[in-house]
């Protein structure tokens, strides 16, 4: 665990260096020190033949929340048996630091297993797939390089707490394209472990 929490900070150090893609505002990046249940609390909206991993998430880092202009960052569970289905983000790198539990990825044709302390990278253009496999909730840290996803995100959420509408496939897909990434909606719900 403290091996992987030294390479997400390393990591985070690195890619801090990466030039942005995406042109933000002038306006410099606020510093700041979220503690564990600290940051922007958001609902996934229910998803019409699409898996969903979980239906709340944290936002703690991000072009909207605190400036960044080259990271978006925040955390989740994912319960026994729930997925993210397979999409592949076209301009950004992720990294994956699973805290706790147990999962299956799928990474473009290989497949792994990954247990507590496990960081995942995922180049751009890669094909991701998780499952949680264990008996308990997986405390998952997410990391992009460029933070565009975050419209994503932000397109099929609300803020927590707030009435949700149902999203169809098709609106889905347009968030997906909005953050630079696409879902396969043939395997949309995930293939089982062999």
């Amino acid at each position: 665990m403290i091996y992987a929490r030294n390479f997400l900070a390393f990591s985070l150090l690195c890619v801090h260096c990466v030039y942005a893609q995406i042109p933000f505002s002038d306006e410099p990046a606020r510093s700041v020190v979220l503690q564990k249940d600290e940051g922007e609390h958001r609902t996934r909206r229910p998803r019409e033949g699409v898996a969903s991993p979980t239906s709340d998430f944290v936002i703690k880092i991000s072009p909207k929340t605190n400036g960044s202009k080259h990271l978006l960052l925040g955390t989740e569970e994912i319960p026994p048996g729930a997925a993210i289905p397979k999409h592949k983000h076209h301009g950004e790198e992720e990294i994956l630091l699973i805290e706790t539990g147990n999962a299956h990825v799928w990474l473009g044709e290989k497949q792994y297993d990954a247990a507590a302390g496990a960081v995942v990278f995922i180049p751009a253009d890669t094909w991701i797939s998780l499952k949680n496999t264990g008996r308990e909730n997986i405390h998952l840290v997410f990391v992009w390089n460029e933070p565009s996803f975050e419209e994503m995100m932000r397109c099929a959420s609300v803020p927590k707490g707030q009435a949700t509408e149902p999203i169809s496939r098709e609106e889905v897909k347009k968030c997906y394209q909005h953050g630079d990434a696409e879902l396969d909606f043939s395997h949309a719900a995930v293939e089982t472990k062999p």
